[in-house]
């Protein structure tokens, strides 16, 4: 309802793809393991010697205040990956080569990815937020306003995949640094 995709679907996401879906599901696990802590406040404060009182006020305000920060801290590490994604489909996996130019810097090399490896990271459906439109009467109906905040919640967040013109782009200025790197060796063979 909220994606507008009425589409069958067969294939899992990756989790990173999903980050609202993703950090809604640790909030979830997060609220069952503070209850199910919970369940056993007698026993968290006998063997702490701490009062019961002060075990059940702070289980009250785990249960309210982690549910929040797992589904925050989800989403923002689901989003790192998908941009660390992003930088590898498009710039390559790092081979642990580091050139020195002939001008003096130092780059580390990297080395393309398989084309399984890059399909792996770029296949996957890009989200918009979906807008609230008017009916057949031409108003905007609270359902569908209710739809396009949920979706711009769920959707707006997202790091787009890399497209096939970024990844070639990348591509070519990879290969202007080979050649340059392989300048360099030649230079340094030369003078040794």
């Amino acid at each position: 309802w909220v994606t507008g995709d009425k589409r069958e679907h067969h294939v899992l996401d990756r989790p990173r793809n999903a980050p609202t879906r993703t950090a809604i599901g640790a909030a979830g696990v997060t609220f069952y393991a503070v209850l199910w802590a919970g369940a056993s406040t007698d026993l968290i404060a006998t063997n702490f010697k701490m009062s019961l009182n002060q075990v059940l006020v702070s289980m009250q305000i785990a249960l309210i205040v982690l549910p929040f920060v797992a589904f925050f801290v989800t989403k923002r590490i689901c989003l790192a990956l998908q941009r660390k994604d992003r930088e590898i489909a498009i710039h390559g996996r790092e081979s642990g080569r580091i050139v020195r130019l002939p001008h003096g810097e130092y780059i580390e090399v990297h080395e393309p990815l398989e084309p399984h490896d890059l399909y792996k990271l770029v296949d996957f459906k890009d989200y918009k937020p979906t807008l609230a439109r008017p009916n057949a009467q031409g108003k905007i109906t609270f359902s569908s306003r209710i739809r396009a905040s949920l979706s711009k919640f769920y959707f707006e967040d997202r790091i787009a995949p890399a497209t096939q013109t970024e990844i070639d782009e990348a591509a070519h200025h990879n290969h202007e640094i080979e050649a340059e790197v392989k300048k360099a060796i030649e230079v340094s063979d030369m003078s040794c």
